[in-house]
This record gives structure tokens, sequence and C-alpha cells, in this order.
């Protein structure tokens, strides 16, 4: 029996194939590689395929026997899904249709979702709580919240099991420096950072210096990349072990601001870049950050990486020898 990574050739679907094969699973990787990196799969069987093709899906169902299923295949930009929100509700919810269809012809009732934050929009108090009003105010939230409300169907109606986890920023490398961040185009704020100090970019831009914040730009909560995947693997394990279908937000509970993350990269590199100003990103929050007192309470989940510098240094030194 074979673990279905969807996405797991991607940034935190590859670090989950990791932690699941540390665990001694056997795992199949199905990937389009539009976004993901071959070189990522370390371990477990490589199927290159697409959601949105369900003669794909069937391939890998008929040829694999799946106990259950960790979903990570979606296109993940905020600013593109605002402009090309076509594109992500295809992709997200057209592509989760067809999987969730497949599972339930080959009797796989078990999914592990990777839904995000970006659901709850600008939300009303901080920390972000699982009971707060989900209002996504972007297609890419939006598109995430809708397949969360599937999955809450197709249990009601055909008794499929599900953990949805909405984490906040993925952030970091893993430690061993095996796999880590990359993304092309890359739009995520330490790796665009790293590449300034690493003088692959003339410098960082900022994007809002007008927020509701202590030093005026967006506070995020960073997660440890390595965490979120040992979270995946809670997930499945509670379902395993018979636990109810749940939602969890993975958060460290401490947010931090562009500017901070900008300080922090130039300490861990020792190296200073151009930082520029400018206006706000469309469909930005001022400020996510997330508990994750829930997640430990039923999952026993607890984040090991914390500090923000030590997060920082795993991913320079994935940038450093990066493979792919």
């Amino acid at each position: 029996m074979a673990i279905l990574i969807c996405g797991g050739a991607g940034y935190i679907g590859s670090h989950a194939n990791k932690s699941l094969n540390e665990r001694g699973c056997q795992t199949v990787v199905l990937d389009n590689l539009s976004r993901g990196h071959r070189e990522a799969v370390k371990w477990g069987t490589f199927e290159q395929g697409d959601l949105l093709r369900e003669e794909d899906l069937e391939h890998v169902f008929r040829r694999h026997e799946i106990e259950a299923v960790m979903h990570f295949a979606a296109f993940a930009y905020v600013g593109e899904s605002m402009g090309r929100p076509e594109e992500y509700y295809e992709n997200n919810v057209m592509g989760t249709l067809n999987l969730l269809k497949t599972m339930r012809r080959h009797g796989c009732g078990k999914i592990v979702f990777s839904s995000t934050c970006a659901t709850y929009g600008e939300p009303e108090q901080m920390p972000i709580t699982e009971n707060l009003r989900q209002e996504p105010i972007n297609p890419y939230g939006a598109s995430k919240l809708m397949v969360e409300r599937i999955l809450r169907d197709y249990e009601c109606a055909y008794g499929m099991r599900f953990v949805a986890l909405r984490y906040f920023n993925a952030a970091g490398a893993d430690p061993e420096g095996e796999i880590g961040e990359s993304h092309e185009p890359e739009t995520h704020l330490i790796p665009l950072v790293l590449d300034a100090a690493a003088g692959k970019r003339p410098g960082v831009q900022v994007m809002g210096m007008d927020y509701d914040t202590l030093d005026g730009s967006c506070v995020r909560d960073y997660v440890h990349v390595t965490d979120l995947a040992e979270a995946h693997v809670l997930a499945l394990e509670h379902l395993n072990q018979g636990g109810s279908s749940d939602r969890f937000n993975l958060g460290n509970e401490q947010g931090t601001s562009v500017l901070e993350i900008i300080k922090a990269a130039q300490k861990v590199t020792g190296r200073d870049f151009p930082v520029v100003k400018v206006g706000r990103r469309p469909g930005d929050p001022a400020i996510l950050v997330g508990s994750g007192e829930k997640a430990k309470r039923i999952l026993g989940w607890e984040p090991r990486y914390r500090d923000i510098e030590e997060i920082v240094a795993h991913a320079w030194s994935w940038h450093q020898h990066r493979t792919f």
C-alpha cells in the first residue's frame, strides 16, 4: 500500500515525501512538473501526470495500490491569482474534483489537503484560530476554501475523511540540505532576499510601507517547511487511527515583518544589498499570524524551528549549494 503525493515535486510536497520515507512509508509522487522539479523527487516512485487529465490519475491508481492521498498540487501565487483567476479555479478546484472522483472509484477514502491561511482574508483577530470567518480576498484563497467545502460535502455524501491544513508562510529548507525552495518565477520573500544577498538580483522590493504594522511593512507567520511536512505526516496518522475529519491552522503564533526578514538575511549572510520600497501588491492583508494550539492539542504538532534567523540560515545553506 502506498501514499500518493500529488504535487510531490514541489517545495512542501517534496519535504513531506522525505518525512514519509524516513518513517518507512511507500510513496508515489504525481506531478506535472509545471512548477515542481523532477530532481526534488529523491524518494518513492515518480509518475508524471496532471490532475486535469483523469486518464493520468486512472493510470496511477490502476498501477499502484493507493491507501491515502496528500494533495499539494495547486497554483499558489496570490498576485498571479488576481490577474489570472480562471487558471486558478480550473487548476485548483477542477483538478481536485478529478482527484476525488478517482479516489472514490478506487475505494481510497483518506486525504490530507494542503490549504492556506489565505482562506481567512482580512481576519478580525490575531492569532488566527480555526473558528474565525473565512472570507478570502483573492482567487487563490477562494479556490482553496472551495476545495475545503467540497471535502466537507464528500465526507457527508460518500464518507471520505479528510484533514485540511491551513498553513502560513512556508520558509526555510531541509536542514540536511537535500531539498529546498525553488520556484520559477520566484515570488516568495526569503528566496528573493537571499538572491539579492547572493548578487543574483540587483536588490529586493518591499511591497507596501503603509500597512498598520509597527514598521509599515507586511507581517507574516513564517513556518519551517520541515515542520509543515511533519504536520502532514501527523495528520495522516490521525486519519489512520480513526480520527475524524478536521481543519487545522499551522502557525508559530509569532509575526515577522518584511523589513525584519531583510535584517535577518543581512545578519545570516553577512551581506548588504539594495532595498527598494514600492507600492502594495493587490490581495495582501497587513498581518497574518496563526495559532497552532489546536494542531498541538489534537495532532501533537510542535514546531521545532521557531527562530527566524535559523529558518533563514537553513534557506541560505540550500541557496548556496542548491542542485535544482
